[in-house]
């Protein structure tokens, strides 16, 4: 795969999740994507972490990705962020991430997610 679409399916996949978009999530990633978190050490589906991400998203109705840093590699990419989220109540929170994504035909087929899980305690209102 070329850089360009690479990269262009790693802004499709955040710009979807800024939207709140989960079909558009959906379509980022191939049927067998496999989604792992450092802070359980399990690894999901896509239909797991599409569920996963539709509660996020109702939790967190306002959210964007800041200061992203986007590096793509042959095969994939890595992103490092700054995931800056405004809860129901109007309470603004972030988290420091990075990602690691293989992508196959322009397709996340493996997204491993790497957080500080002790920082999602400010996230509880």
């Amino acid at each position: 795969m070329k850089p360009e679409e690479i990269e262009r399916a790693a802004h499709a996949f955040f710009d979807a999740i800024e939207k709140g978009d989960i079909e558009a999530v959906r379509r980022t990633y191939s049927p067998d994507a496999v989604i792992w978190h450092n802070f359980d050490d399990k690894e999901s589906t896509r239909e797991e972490n599409l569920a996963t991400l539709e509660g996020f998203i109702k939790a967190i109705p306002v959210r964007r990705y800041s200061k992203r840093k986007l590096n793509v590699f042959d095969g994939g990419f890595v992103q490092q962020h700054v995931l800056v989220g405004t809860l129901p109540g109007g309470k603004e929170v972030s988290l420091a991430a990075c990602i690691v994504c293989s992508v196959r035909d322009g397709h996340i087929t493996r997204l491993d997610e790497y957080f500080d899980s002790a920082a999602l305690a400010k996230w509880r209102q």
